[in-house]
């Protein structure tokens, strides 16, 4: 190993300082430039402010690429889920984990996973210089020059590219790596919002503007169940959102990009059969035959979703009693309670993203060292690549497990 190697880090968000403690424990002299004024500020957002810093389930099968979701597997199977906790646990974090494998810090606040991160960082004397926008990074010969905007200029021998993509603007993210990778050679496949709400065709949601449920939602392509999903769903005035639509939102980001029509099929009602659930609203109503129609399902779905449900189900005057219901009319609401399909018209944008999908491409990079294969002693780690996850941690985990291997690899 050569000591005293000089490494750059360019973004101090996770996967950028992950990467400066691993590089600076081999005994590599470290630099993290970082643009904002202080680094790791998308960390504080993660997991609504408490920071499920990884997930217990996390495997190659939650993470998707626009040509390799496999090359995570190098990265992961480096720097797994138990060392990452077994890091943080010496670092201070104790951890707890919740519902479907979310690691959470016993603190609940992410600032602490910020605050151990920091701690370490200052302790092992890395050199973090932050309001420092980076222009440009130009291989000399063996040695890298990093300009600033301001014209300050920083030499090393490695550079590391941790700047993260285009989701969240507001913590710092704003796709110049993107530009950075491209000078140097890279190639960047198609980048669009994931981990996002989902905007649908349709004049009613203003109506229905806050309603949330628990039911499934699938993404349709051609007829075809292409995601799924289940959990709690929100209607918002532009479409629909919660837990299992950012879950499924890449697949239709993907096809939209790709000038491919998506659909949405939402399932109301899905913990009953279909014909199960046609028995139970035809008996609901022969009892209360003279009830409205509208009034005829209180009780089972939510009262601001009755009416728009029914209009969808072809059913305009609201006030009649159910006996005046034919057979087909059921049929209609049952079809709109288990296949309720929408037209999806987009996504929500960067700002409301959780992630990016898209990136440098997979096949340009070393998925075992994280080394660029054009340009040798360039690193790159984290949301840059071509790789994102799932929602609930895994994102997180890519950042640490890339962010470990590159460094340590940028060290040697």
């Amino acid at each position: 190993m050569k000591k005293n190697m000089q490494v750059i880090v360019v973004g101090g968000g996770a996967a950028g300082m992950m990467a400066a403690i691993s590089a600076k424990r081999l005994g590599a002299d470290v630099t993290i430039l970082e643009k904002n004024p202080r680094v790791g500020k998308k960390i504080l957002a993660t997991g609504n402010g408490r920071c499920n810093f990884t997930n217990i389930n996390a495997d190659i099968s939650c993470y998707y690429s626009s040509n390799n979701p496999k090359f995570a597997y190098g990265a992961l199977a480096n720097f797994s889920v138990q060392e990452t906790i077994n890091f943080f646990e010496k670092l201070g974090i104790a951890h707890k984990v919740e519902e479907m494998g979310k690691v959470f810090p016993m603190s609940d606040q992410a600032s602490s996973v910020l605050d151990v991160l920091l701690y370490e960082l200052n302790e092992l004397g890395v050199n973090i210089v932050c309001d420092a926008e980076v222009k440009d990074i130009i291989k000399k010969k063996d040695k890298f020059q990093v300009e600033l905007k301001d014209g300050q200029k920083y030499q090393g021998d490695r550079v590391i590219i941790t700047t993260g993509g285009k989701a969240m603007p507001s913590s710092g993210s704003s796709g110049e790596g993107y530009d950075l990778a491209t000078k140097l050679g890279h190639t960047i496949s198609d980048i669009f919002p994931a981990l996002v709400q989902l905007m649908l065709e349709g004049s009613y949601f203003s109506r229905i503007n806050g309603v949330k449920f628990v039911g499934t939602a699938e993404i349709i392509y051609n007829n075809k169940s292409l995601a799924k999903d289940r959990g709690d769903i929100l209607f918002a005035n532009y479409g629909v959102s919660g837990p299992p639509i950012l879950q499924i939102s890449r697949k239709a980001g993907e096809l939209l990009n790709a000038g491919q029509k998506a659909f949405l099929k939402i399932t109301i009602m899905d913990m009953m059969s279909k014909e199960d659930l046609r028995k139970l609203i035809t008996k609901r109503f022969q009892i209360g035959a003279k009830k409205p129609i509208e009034f005829s399902l209180v009780g089972l779905i939510n009262k601001r979703l009755i009416p728009v449900v029914l209009l969808e189900a072809g059913i305009n005057d609201l006030k009649r009693p159910v006996a005046n219901l034919s057979k087909k009319d059921i049929d209609r609401i049952v079809d709109i309670l288990t296949d309720w399909r929408f037209e999806i018209r987009g996504t929500k944008g960067w700002q409301s993203a959780q992630v990016t999908a898209g990136g440098v491409e997979t096949r340009e990079i070393n998925p075992n060292t994280m080394e660029s294969k054009l340009v040798k002693g360039l690193f790159f780690a984290g949301e840059i690549i071509d790789i994102d996850g799932l929602c609930g941690g895994f994102n997180l985990q890519w950042a640490w497990s890339s962010g470990f291997i590159a460094g340590q690899n940028a060290a040697l």
